[in-house]
């Protein structure tokens, strides 16, 4: 696509594409999608590479940091990285401490890597929106979406496997029958014992249906407020296609809309720790 017949919409559906690998339609064997026709048409198996990419290099970047952080620990008052590092994990202690009021050590690491891992592919919508993408391009490489939290694969991902972590302890502490009996026993109750009958197919709808939202809140409220940033982005870009005037008001608010984008990337990673703490402290709990 070149940029003289670049439109707006065309600009903004562009960067809303992701690299998606899967199977070609028309028997055309696997590859990439060129187009969003193509990537729709590759259905579930599909991938999008640029989501795995920044999300797996992003990690790594995580584990490198801390564990670099780690080895240089010293009973010495702490500069630098491991200021910072230590700062981060004096954070995600007390509200593992405030909000876990159970034995598990797998609350606190879990608690620590989704909180850093979220806040740096959020951090990525930082980047201008088309420095990386054009880089992409120069190099051969059609799409690249460069914020993973934007993409809902990965968000319901993510959510899925704290949906996964909460089914395991709520089985695992209060036993199959236990766990049935928190589907089944509550809200409504009753002395009566036809009534308590009665009651077992209301309450499971209504705890099935909290259970199932638990997942999906946690996986599209990161997504829609990161997708919904990004757009503003790809929105304000326009104006500096539109003249010396547009593109001083598009470099302003851009900069305004960066400081203001700030919180949201730091909020929405703290929410989306702390919500896994409290369903694994939910999982943890007696009735």
């Amino acid at each position: 696509m070149s940029s003289n017949t670049l439109t707006a919409t065309g600009y903004i559906n562009h960067h809303l594409q992701n690299l998606t690998f899967g199977q070609l339609p028309g028997d055309r064997g696997w590859g990439l999608a060129h187009t969003a026709s193509e990537a729709k048409a590759m259905g579930f198996w599909a991938i999008n590479v640029d989501t795995m990419f920044w999300s797996i290099a992003l990690g790594v970047l995580f584990l490198w940091a801390f564990r670099k952080a780690a080895r240089r620990a010293t009973a010495e008052t702490p500069t630098g990285l491991l200021n910072f590092v230590e700062w981060v994990i004096e954070f995600i202690d007390d509200n593992v401490r405030g909000s876990f009021s159970h034995k598990n050590d797998l609350i606190a690491p879990l608690a620590l890597t989704l909180f850093v891992w979220v806040l740096l592919m959020n951090t990525m919508d930082l980047v201008p929106i088309d420095w990386i993408p054009g880089i992409a391009k120069w190099l051969g490489i059609e799409y690249m979406k460069v914020v993973p939290t934007t993409d809902p694969n990965a968000t319901f991902g993510m959510a899925f496997g704290v949906f996964a972590l909460t089914l395991f302890y709520s089985i695992k502490v209060k036993g199959p029958l236990g766990f049935a009996a928190e589907l089944t026993m509550q809200p409504f109750q009753a002395d009566n014992k036809a009534l308590k009958v009665l009651f077992i197919p209301i309450n499971f709808f209504l705890e099935f249906v909290s259970l199932v939202a638990k997942p999906i809140s946690l996986s599209l409220r990161l997504f829609g407020n990161l997708f919904a940033g990004e757009m503003i982005f790809i929105l304000i870009a326009l104006l500096f296609s539109g003249g010396i005037a547009l593109a001083l008001v598009g470099g302003i608010l851009q900069w305004a809309w960066a400081v203001f984008h700030i919180l949201i990337v730091l909020l929405q990673a703290f929410i989306f720790m702390t919500l896994t703490i409290v369903y694994l402290e939910m999982a943890h709990s007696h009735h």
